[in-house]
């Protein structure tokens, strides 16, 4: 009888369309690359729906990916996907050793991995990252999934899963850093405050602005700067206008994830002013880049030291000038969690 080889397949709705596309969902290509790290006996295959958006099989860093090309149509077009993927997993189940499928936010890769993994009896995890826990998912009452399938990024995420659907996932599971990536600091940190992230309303980078021109009355020559890219740049670059702070914040657009690390490294605070977030990464790694972080957010119980959680838009403002203004202050890297530890607790679903 054929050995055959011991699969792993991650279900996402996008993947990077080669190794140079660094923008493509960082903490997922990161993540990927650590389970190949710890793993090099196990085969990982990636299928990815939408993105990219042609039909194709290629390698990604010695790893196989499967893009189906779903290009985010809605409708009968949702209805192809699945069934393509569906057989692409037929297919693989038939060729490998399959050993589960680990799905990306609760979702229609969570729905198809769900009743795939069912119908031949593999394991399926299913990674809740953000706005999957919100209330009216209506994948919850396709799929049901019980807590012990379920890997929330945080404690927050865990815990309004709880309330909004009274299951609680058992895994509790942060993306992690890969230290690697980062080179050495730069000696003067000529950054004051940095943002990074989607101009999307979810984000609520009018704050930022708006924190900027607050520092500046006490600050003039203040040095800001906001990566990224979205439908609200226009309108935030407006802001920027009518505030008179052309002077004080630039904008460097979509940027390849290791010049965003840089950019970290020379930064004195990183700020986000999200009003929600499961865990996301750029405060992991702005924190391990040794800038101080400003945000809204509390994803962790615990507390992180460099990790400032406040509630109002002028808490806000006053705890980013007092770090501003502090004489001594430490720019030391903080570790929350690495990228191998994160992938090697994962990993350990599937072979315990």
């Amino acid at each position: 009888m054929e050995n055959k080889l011991e699969t792993l397949v991650i279900l996402t709705p996008g993947f990077p369309k080669n190794e140079a596309d660094s923008t493509c969902i960082p903490a997922l290509q990161v993540f990927v690359k650590a389970l190949k790290e710890i793993c090099p006996g196990l085969n990982i295959i990636v299928l990815t729906f939408q993105y990219p958006f042609i039909e194709n099989e290629y390698q990604w860093n010695g790893i196989k990916v499967v893009s189906i090309g779903g290009k985010n149509k809605g409708g009968f077009f949702h209805i192809i996907t699945w069934i393509k993927v569906w057989n692409t997993l037929k297919k693989l189940n038939k060729e490998y050793d399959l050993i589960g499928l680990l799905s990306f936010w609760l979702g229609e890769c969570a729905f198809v991995g769900n009743k795939f993994a069912k119908k031949h009896r593999l394991g399926h995890y299913c990674w809740l990252v953000g706005q999957d826990v919100k209330s009216g998912n209506k994948y919850f009452n396709w799929i049901k999934p019980k807590g012990d399938s379920l890997i929330a990024m945080s404690d927050f995420l865990a815990k309004h899963f709880k309330l909004n659907y009274n299951v609680s996932p058992l895994h509790v599971i942060p993306f992690g850093v890969d230290t690697s990536l980062f080179g050495n600091a730069p000696l003067k940190r000529d950054i004051d405050v940095l943002g990074a992230g989607s101009f999307i309303p979810l984000k609520q980078y009018h704050l930022f602005v708006e924190t900027i021109a607050f520092l500046q009355k006490s600050m003039p020559d203040i040095n800001a700067v906001i990566c990224g890219n979205g439908p609200e740049r226009e309108q935030l670059q407006a802001l920027v206008k009518s505030l008179h702070l052309e002077k004080n914040i630039s904008f460097t657009g979509e940027l390849p994830h290791s010049e965003v690390l840089v950019l970290m490294q020379r930064s004195k605070v990183f700020l986000h002013p999200s009003n929600y977030e499961g865990f996301s990464t750029v405060l992991s790694e702005a924190l391990y880049a040794g800038a101080h972080v400003v945000s809204f957010c509390k994803p962790m119980v615990k507390d992180f030291r460099h990790h400032y959680v406040v509630k109002t838009n002028e808490e806000m403002n006053r705890g980013v000038l007092t770090i501003l203004r502090s004489k001594n202050l430490d720019h030391l890297p903080v570790l929350v969690c690495s990228v191998q530890q994160v992938a090697k607790n994962v990993i350990s679903l599937f072979v315990s």
